[in-house]
């Protein structure tokens, strides 16, 4: 790990459900931490949000640059996230060209590190217009990406300038690829009908990932002292539902996709082993957190 002292953080899309989870821990991790979103600032005195807060659009180079100057590191969670709300080429000029313009700020101002947030959908398997099948699960990052649609291809494309930034630069970047991002507000309406019944399928295969254990993958990438670009797919170990894995892919997948080995019976259909080796990351929340085995949400 890097080391412990305080650095200067910049989280882009900072009043997003994975930004306002991530900014606050790392103002709890001691940094010093700037928001930056499209959201106007609050101006009034009781009003208390962590951290530094500036409203800037980053498809504008100008302003990624100006957030940018002077931060040790920056964590790229901005973006539209999926492709469906937004003409095509809307959802990619934004994410792209983002993401290019901070990584431009972030070489120009020498950073030493650089998170991005891609997705699991960059494989192909969410908003396909043609049938996809993951070659095998629990999908991992040797998985070959076969994205289709505009979400998926930006991420794609912002993986590679992470990997253009190391061969010309001292930048150090890590990819995170989250699956299903949930809180307490929307884990009945997102996950208890799985939870009752894995037949209503998802293109994850059962997989999610809690807010707070993404914030927490994401400030440990940040304090990271890994050299180069490495990427890693963050998932909570368990399926929603907690079912037999290997018994509902049969079931409704019939032999279509390999299943390889399995680290626990209720497993993800997502690997997380590099995360945990490297990064040192292990999930500490779980479905039944929020949910009872019926999939409805428990008593705050």
């Amino acid at each position: 790990m890097e080391q412990s002292t305080q650095m200067k953080v910049v989280v882009t899309g900072s009043r997003g459900k994975v930004g306002r989870a991530t900014v606050q821990a790392l103002v709890d991790a001691g940094h010093d931490v700037l928001g930056v979103d499209l959201v106007r600032p609050v101006f009034d005195a009781g009003v208390v949000v962590p951290g530094r807060y500036q409203m800037a659009d980053l498809t504008d180079a100008g302003s990624a640059f100006a957030v940018v100057a002077g931060a040790d590191a920056v964590v790229h969670t901005a973006a539209i996230p999926q492709p469906t709300g937004h003409p095509p080429h809307v959802v990619m000029q934004t994410n792209l060209m983002s993401t290019f313009n901070l990584v431009e700020a972030a070489v120009h101002f020498g950073v030493r590190r650089f998170v991005n947030v891609s997705s699991e959908s960059i494989v192909g398997n969410f908003f396909p217009e043609r049938p996809f099948l993951p070659d095998y699960v629990p999908v991992d990052e040797q998985h070959p990406l076969k994205p289709q649609d505009p979400y998926a291809l930006s991420k794609a494309f912002g993986e590679q300038l992470m990997d253009a930034a190391v061969r010309r630069s001292d930048l150090r970047t890590i990819t995170i690829r989250p699956s299903t991002v949930h809180n307490r507000d929307n884990y009945e309406s997102n996950l208890g009908k799985q939870v009752r019944d894995p037949s209503n399928l998802s293109a994850n295969f059962w997989s999610y990932i809690d807010a707070d254990d993404l914030a927490d993958a994401l400030v440990l990438a940040a304090e990271s002292d890994l050299p180069g670009h490495e990427v890693f797919y963050i998932a909570a170990p368990d399926n929603a539902g907690g079912h037999d894995f290997a018994e509902i892919l049969h079931r409704y997948y019939g032999d279509q996709v390999e299943l390889r080995p399995l680290r626990r019976v209720d497993s993800s259909g997502i690997s997380t082993e590099k995360a945990e080796r490297l990064l040192g990351w292990t999930a500490k929340r779980s479905w039944r957190d929020y949910l009872d085995a019926d999939g409805r949400a428990l008593p705050h």
